[in-house]
């Protein structure tokens, strides 16, 4: 039976500070939130549903703070795909995969500081960003567009840029999914990915990024619900005392990589680590492995939830399973990296504020690769507005399916008159991919044809229709909004290396020929 006095002994508001919990779809803090904050939790989590302004979120951060001055405000603005500031419109800066494109480090550094800006702004003290894991497999569902490549040492100089970027500006970074999530076909959302790799290729490979990382003076880092046996066969990472402890914390000289920052824990709640070890025991065993941080993310909590989490922590200190000196070490970690963002954060008020310039637009027209089909003629923009056919994916969990994406928007702003549909899988399903693609065909009409994909390698749906309608109207445009592992198709082929608003704003512009900078605004 959990209880809801107020904590007072060291074991119980230790159990508290290392929960990180979210809340149900409210713009201001619910009382029980503030009353467990005051009781000794140190940290919430903060997602889309939470916010609607600027002006909102800062005065709902600022309700934590009345409540714990050294409150850790967290949320996973990535930029690109994964935004919650932007949730609805989409977000201001591409992600990843369109900075690793540019491979510009200061291009880089400058939009992770305007983010961290942004972040301070609405008072965020942690974000969980940037992604660290390599692209090396393809087929990917989770991860994708979210890494900066596949070559180790790529990814790694951007997440250092990454992390200097956003933490000059008083937000902690959190690199994430230690010890990489890079090389799987499975989406830990949903079930317990198995990376099956020697240790010579764990460490010339995925721990690349993550090591420069810990160099760099990452504050967090965020562990990945995987299996890799070559390190625990039993246990995923958040679980493993061998990945947290025996891996990351360990000395270099030991062959660690010598983190002694906050090990936050992916999403407890999550298929992975829930399915299998329950909610309550998967929080025990995160500590006990060696995490200080759990966070309990995309399903908001309740006060009995965080209450019964606690008491479970508790209750694993008493049986003998967690040691109350890992979990009061775990608090103490976690409450250190609170006076220390409250300490940046007021020195962040001093510095000069996030550049004058559109730095997310310019990064997103530098990530633009565009292929016209050899001995074609050169590309002219449409004479009359075109028909836009957009191939819906099932998205991914930490995407999620709120957030637009497309170039439709953009383009009718640049060329009035534009006309566009949504096609999803169930759909080619129904009617095959030729059938599909003279359906676009017969809407589309005279105008002409865009097609716009995401990752069409994964979706042998979106090829198909989309190679039946060149064969119809070769001079369609195709434009690969995700990872663009296909060979360019089309008359001419726009990869955007992401879905951001402002990647489908830099796909228009060429589209409708209108020179970059120019506005077009009706």
């Amino acid at each position: 039976m959990t209880t809801t006095h107020r904590a007072t002994d060291t074991l119980t508001r230790d159990a508290l500070a290392v929960l990180q919990p979210t809340f149900a779809g409210t713009t201001e803090a619910p009382a029980w939130l503030l009353r467990q904050l005051e009781n000794g939790m140190t940290g919430v989590g903060l997602f889309g549903r939470n916010v609607q302004s600027t002006a909102q979120l800062a005065a709902l951060t600022a309700q934590l703070r009345a409540a714990n001055p050294e409150v850790l405000v967290a949320t996973d603005e990535e930029a690109g795909d994964v935004t919650r500031l932007e949730l609805i419109g989409g977000s201001s800066f591409p992600g990843n995969l369109a900075l690793g494109a540019a491979d510009d480090l200061d291009l880089t550094r400058e939009v992770a500081t305007a983010i961290g800006h942004r972040l301070t702004e609405a008072g965020v003290t942690v974000n969980w960003a940037p992604s660290a894991d390599i692209n090396t497999d393809p087929g990917n569902p989770v991860i994708g567009v979210r890494s900066f490549g596949q070559d180790p040492h790529l990814v790694a100089r951007h997440t250092v840029a990454f992390v200097e970027g956003l933490q000059s500006t008083g937000v902690a970074a959190c690199v994430k999914h230690f010890p990489g999530h890079g090389n799987t076909s499975v989406d830990s959302h949903l079930a317990l990915p198995r990376i099956d790799i020697d240790l010579d290729t764990l460490h010339s490979r995925e721990l690349v990024p993550f090591k420069a990382a810990v160099a760099a003076g990452t504050r967090c880092v965020m562990s990945a619900h995987i299996l890799l046996p070559v390190l625990d066969p039993d246990r995923p990472g958040t679980l493993s005392p061998s990945v947290l402890t025996g891996l990351l914390r360990a000395p270099e000289a030991d062959g660690g990589l010598g983190f002694d920052g906050v090990i936050y824990s992916d999403a407890i709640e999550m298929k992975a680590i829930e399915a299998v070890h329950g909610l309550a025991r998967g929080c025990a065993l995160a500590v006990a492995a060696g995490a200080d941080a759990i966070c309990v993310g995309g399903t908001p909590s309740d006060e009995d939830e965080v209450l019964t989490l606690r008491d479970a922590i508790i209750q694993a200190v008493r049986d003998g399973d967690l040691s109350e000196e890992r979990l009061h070490d775990a608090a103490e970690r976690v409450r250190a990296l609170g006076r220390w963002t409250a300490t940046a954060r007021t020195a962040a008020t001093t510095t000069p504020g996030a550049p004058a310039r559109d730095i997310g637009l310019a990064a997103a027209r530098r990530a633009l690769r565009v292929t016209r089909q050899p001995g074609a003629a050169p590309y002219t923009p449409p004479a009359r507005p075109p028909y836009v056919a957009s191939f819906h994916p099932v998205a991914n969990i930490a995407v999620g399916h709120h957030t637009p994406w497309g170039v439709a928007t953009e383009l009718e702003r640049l060329l009035p008159g534009t006309r566009s549909a949504e096609h999803t899988a169930d759909r080619a399903g129904a009617l095959g991919p030729a059938g599909l693609a003279a359906r676009i065909l017969a809407e589309a009409g005279e105008q002409p044809v865009v097609a716009v994909v995401r990752d069409a390698h994964r979706h042998p749906w979106m090829a198909d229709t989309v190679t039946a309608l060149l064969a119809a109207r070769p001079d369609t445009v195709v434009v690969e909004m995700g990872v663009p592992a296909s060979s360019p198709t089309g008359a001419l082929h726009i990869a955007t290396h992401g879905a951001a608003r402002v990647c489908g704003r830099a796909a228009a512009e060429i589209i409708a020929g209108v020179p970059a900078g120019e506005d077009r605004d009706q």
